[in-house]
């Protein structure tokens, strides 16, 4: 009985990984960065206004990996978005029409990875990794990759460079989107039936889980929040740019695998997703304020990413144990 009572608090522990590696590299660019402002209130907020878009991604990321998917297209789709809201508003300043025609698509794109998945039984990767590539390749073409700028200052104000007080509106995006994230994955049946799918796909169907439509509803949320991250980049950047999110899938999956999730699905935490985030985005701050060239930034992000997937193995196999 103790062993086993060992067992599970030993894994446990396990669980707040995230949250001593974030205190940890918190610390180390405190020390290291102290005299380049590293500290100050407004480079804090910086980082997460910068990171904004890429959390609000992983609240979605935490359901796709949970079923036992990927997503590689929530950068691409974030950028088309923005290309679309920034020509609607320039065709017709209308906030509202640009907002749900960014949404719609994103819905879109989430309704098509799902039926690749679901109906023509593709793995996630490869049929995320083509759309990745249909819808980016859209996004340059639709405007020869030219930048469409936004010149609706009310749209810029609630989307991206508006602040309530001190505090960004990007910051507020992503406090409500993890709020409502945090509801539904883990106080409803859904979140519950996500987990079920990811852990055990024959076992969640035999209980009477439609598995299918499980998937089919997380590639639509993705969808949608990765669009909604691309209007958050418009407002941010005040235009659309086919270069938005470039790369961000990779930073969602290492943010969701980092805060506790795992690549071959049925664990997640929404508040470790944030986590991760944050944890990336202190990190990239951290690489530019060291002055390192955005060659060596790559090739570190890179490496937090093999560590974020080595990691999830390890817990996996610990688990098992």
């Amino acid at each position: 009985m103790q062993s086993k009572e060992a067992k599970r608090k030993k894994f446990q522990i396990g669980n707040f990984t995230v949250y001593i590696v974030l205190v940890i590299v918190f610390i180390f660019f405190s020390i290291i960065l102290r005299d380049r402002g590293f500290l100050s209130g407004g480079n804090l907020l910086n980082v997460l206004r910068q990171t904004a878009m890429v959390s609000v991604m992983s609240v979605a990321g935490v359901f796709v990996l949970g079923a036992g998917q990927i997503d590689l297209t929530v950068g691409s789709t974030a950028a088309m978005s923005a290309m679309l809201v920034s020509l609607i508003l320039q065709a017709t300043n209308s906030i509202i029409l640009a907002v749900i025609a960014g949404i719609a698509f994103g819905v879109v794109v989430g309704i098509i990875n799902g039926l690749l998945v679901t109906k023509l039984a593709l793995p996630a990767f490869l049929a995320t990794l083509g759309m990745m590539q249909v819808v980016r390749g859209a996004a340059m073409w639709i405007t020869n990759t030219a930048a469409v700028p936004i010149t609706n200052n009310t749209y810029n104000q609630i989307f991206g460079t508006g602040y309530i007080g001190p505090v960004s509106v990007l910051i507020l995006w992503t406090i409500v989107f993890y709020i409502v994230g945090y509801i539904v994955f883990h106080r409803t049946p859904f979140g519950r039936y996500t987990l079920a799918t990811g852990g055990n796909e024959q076992a969640a169907s035999y209980s009477g889980i439609k598995v299918k439509k499980i998937k089919m509803y997380v590639f639509i949320i993705s969808g949608a929040l990765s669009a909604f991250a691309g209007i958050m980049y418009a407002g941010r950047m005040q235009a659309g740019r086919y270069s938005f999110g470039d790369g961000d899938e990779m930073s969602v999956i290492a943010a969701v695998v980092l805060g506790g999730a795992a690549m071959s699905g049925g664990t997640g935490s929404i508040i470790g997703a944030l986590a991760g985030a944050i944890l990336m985005g202190i990190i990239s701050n951290g690489l530019v304020l060291a002055g390192l060239s955005s060659a060596q930034q790559k090739l570190i992000n890179g490496a937090i990413i093999i560590f974020a997937v080595a990691l999830s193995n390890l817990v996996k196999r610990k688990k098992q144990k």
